[in-house]
C-alpha cells in the first residue's frame, strides 16, 4: 500500500485538522481534493461534533465517539474537551473509563499512540519506547501495570487506557502538549481469570510474573526511558500493593517521579480536609483520623495527613497517635499478620483497647476510637452505612466524611445520605462526580476528591522548571494550594473547588510546585521566574 502525503497528513492525529485546513494549506500539503471544499474554523468543527455527542447514548457510548475524534484531531478533541470540561471529565475518564477498560480487548481500533512492554521480551524495550514516541519530544510519561485500575483490579494490559486517561486530564487541565506525552503499558501477565480464559485478550496469557524478573523489568523501563527522554516526568499509575510504593522508594530521590495513587490521592484528600477544616473553624491537630482500606490508597493518605501534622509542629511520635487504619481484618494492630511496610508505621496496641478482639468491623472500631475524619478507600460499597455515620456523629460536631472508593459502583456511601444522617453537618467529599445535595431548603455542593484536581498541577509545575525530582514539600504546597481555593463564606460550600474551574486552579497549583522546586534549588538554573516558566510550557488547543 502506497502512503500519500495527504493521508499520511490526515492520519496524524497530532497534524490533522480535519476541515479546518485552509486553501492555501490544502494546496501546499498536497490536500487538495483529499477533503470536502468547505473550510471550517474550529469553533464550528466543535459546534458540530457537539451536537452529533449530544445524540449519544450516555456513558460508554458518548466516550466512543469522543475518542473517535481522539484519534484523528487532538486538537479539536481538547478544544471541545475545554468547551464542555465538567460535562465530559467523566466521559473520558472516571467513571466512564472503568467500563472502556474492563472491554479495552474486545473494543480495541488503536493503539493511541501507546508504547506496549513485554516482561516476556525485556531486550526490546528501547526499541518499543522508540517506535510509540516516533520522534516526539517526550516531557510526560504514565506508566501502568495495570494490576489496581481503579477500584475494579487487575486487567492487565487493558489497563493501558487509565494511562492514556491520565493524558488526557493532563492536557485538558494544564496545557501540556498532547504530542509530548506517551501512554506506556507494562505486560508482566495477569491474574484476571476472566481475562486468561478470554480469547479476545490482547495481553500476555500468563500470570503475572513477580519478583526479580518484574524488577528488572521496571529498572530497564525506568532506566531507558531516562535515557531516551532525559528531561521527562515518569508518572506512574494504578500499581498493586506489593510493587507501588517500592517503586516510588526506589526512585524518587534519583529521578522526577510522581506516584498517583499513593502521592495524588494523598495530596487530595489533604487538600480536601484542610478545606473542610477552614469551612469549620477547626484545627488539624485536633482531629483523629480513620482510614478504611488501607491499601496503596489509604496508605498515601496517612502518610501525607502525618507529615502535615508534623509540618505544623506536632512531635512524630504525637501525630501518629491520631491515626487509625482499618483493613479487612479490622483495626490494624501491631500484631496483626502480613502487614505491608507502610500499614507498620501506623498501627495500634491492643493494650489501648478494653476489646481490641472485637474491633474487626468498621461500627465497632468507630465506636471505640470516634474519629473526626474518616476516609474510605475501601472498595466496599455501602460501608459507610447510617449506623457508623450516626455513631461518629455523635461525637464530633462536623464529622469530615469522604468516601472515596471508585467507581459509582463502589462508593462507601453516596453524599446525599451522608448529610441526611448528619442533619447537614457533614463535610462531604466523594470520588466520583455527584450532584449538589438539597436538604432543609439548603443547597450542599459536594467536593470531587478525585486526583484529577491536583496530579496535573503537579506534574506540569514540575515540568516546566525541569525538576529533579518531586519530593514533599511540592506535594504538600500543591494541597495547600487548592484548600486556599475554597470559599469559608458560602453556605453550603464544598471542600474541594469545581471542577469546572479546573484550567484556573490547575495553573495557580502549578505555579507553586514549580516555585516550591525554584526555592529547594531542584529547578533547571536558567529558569527562575516560576509563573513565567509555566505560561512558556502551556499548550492551547489551537489550529
Amino acid at each position: 500500500m502506497i502512503m500519500t502525503k495527504a493521508s499520511t497528513i490526515l492520519a496524524n492525529p497530532y497534524l490533522n485538522k480535519g476541515t479546518a485546513f485552509s486553501l492555501a494549506e490544502r494546496q501546499k500539503l498536497g490536500l487538495l481534493g483529499a477533503l470536502p471544499p468547505k473550510v471550517r474554523t474550529i469553533e464550528g468543527q466543535a459546534t458540530e461534533v457537539y451536537t452529533q455527542f449530544q445524540t449519544k447514548q450516555a456513558g460508554i457510548e458518548q466516550r466512543d465517539f469522543l475518542m473517535a475524534i481522539f484519534n484523528t484531531n487532538r486538537t479539536l478533541f481538547f478544544y471541545l474537551m475545554g468547551q464542555h470540561l465538567e460535562e465530559m471529565m467523566p466521559i473520558v475518564y472516571d467513571p466512564v473509563i472503568a467500563d472502556s477498560i474492563e472491554n479495552y480487548s474486545q473494543r480495541f481500533l488503536q493503539p493511541q499512540q501507546a508504547a506496549f512492554l513485554s516482561i516476556d521480551d525485556p531486550a526490546t524495550i528501547r526499541q518499543r519506547l522508540q517506535n510509540a514516541a516516533a520522534g516526539r519530544d517526550i516531557k510526560l510519561i504514565v506508566v501502568t501495570d495495570g494490576e489496581g485500575i481503579l477500584g475494579i483490579g487487575d486487567w492487565g494490559i487493558n489497563g493501558v487506557d487509565i494511562a492514556v486517561g491520565k493524558l488526557m486530564v493532563y492536557t485538558a487541565a494544564a496545557g501540556i502538549d498532547p504530542a509530548s506525552v506517551l501512554a506506556v503499558g507494562l505486560d508482566v501477565g495477569t491474574n484476571n481469570e476472566s481475562l486468561l480464559n478470554n480469547p479476545a485478550y490482547l495481553g500476555l496469557k500468563h500470570r503475572r510474573v513477580t519478583g526479580a524478573a518484574y524488577d528488572q523489568l521496571i529498572d530497564g523501563f525506568v532506566t531507558v526511558a531516562h535515557e531516551l527522554f532525559p528531561s521527562a516526568l515518569l508518572h506512574f499509575e494504578d500499581f498493586g500493593r506489593a510493587n507501588a510504593a517500592k517503586i516510588l522508594q526506589r526512585y524518587q530521590d534519583r529521578l522526577p517521579i510522581f506516584n498517583d495513587d499513593i502521592q495524588g490521592t494523598g495530596m487530595i484528600a489533604l487538600a480536601g480536609v484542610l478545606g473542610a477544616l477552614k469551612l469549620s473553624g477547626q484545627r488539624l491537630a485536633d482531629q483523629k483520623f480513620l482510614t478504611f482500606g488501607a491499601g496503596t490508597a489509604g496508605m498515601g493518605i496517612a502518610k501525607m495527613l502525618f507529615s502535615e501534622m508534623v509540618r505544623q509542629g506536632m512531635a512524630p511520635a504525637e501525630a501518629k497517635r491520631h491515626f487509625y487504619l482499618v483493613d479487612v481484618q479490622g483495626l490494624l494492630f501491631a500484631d496483626t499478620p502480613n502487614l505491608t511496610p507502610e500499614q507498620r508505621k501506623f498501627t495500634r496496641q491492643r493494650a489501648e483497647f478494653a476489646n481490641a478482639d472485637e474491633l474487626t468491623d468498621l461500627l465497632a472500631v468507630v465506636k471505640a476510637v470516634q474519629p473526626t475524619v474518616m476516609i474510605g478507600t475501601s472498595k466496599q460499597p455501602g460501608a459507610f452505612s447510617e449506623a457508623v455515620v450516626k455513631e461518629m456523629a455523635a461525637h464530633t460536631a462536623r464529622p469530615i466524611i469522604f468516601p472515596i472508593s471508585n467507581p459509582t459502583k463502589l462508593i462507601e456511601a453516596m453524599p446525599a445520605d451522608l448529610l441526611k444522617w448528619t442533619a447537614g453537618r457533614a463535610l462531604v467529599a466523594a470520588g466520583i462526580p455527584v450532584p449538589d445535595a438539597m436538604l432543609n431548603g439548603q443547597t450542599y455542593r459536594i467536593g470531587q476528591a478525585n486526583n484529577a484536581l491536583v496530579y496535573p498541577g503537579v506534574g506540569f509545575g514540575a515540568i516546566a522548571v525541569k525538576a529533579k525530582r518531586i519530593n514533599e514539600a511540592m506535594l504538600a504546597a500543591a494541597a495547600h494550594a487548592l484548600a486556599d481555593i475554597v470559599d469559608a463564606n458560602q453556605a453550603g460550600a464544598a471542600v474541594l473547588p469545581p471542577v469546572a474551574q479546573l484550567p484556573a486552579f490547575t495553573a495557580k497549583v502549578a505555579e507553586v510546585v514549580a516555585q516550591t522546586a525554584l526555592d529547594q534549588g531542584l529547578a533547571d538554573p536558567t529558569i527562575t521566574d516560576a509563573k513565567q516558566a509555566v505560561a512558556a510550557l502551556r499548550w492551547q488547543a489551537k489550529y
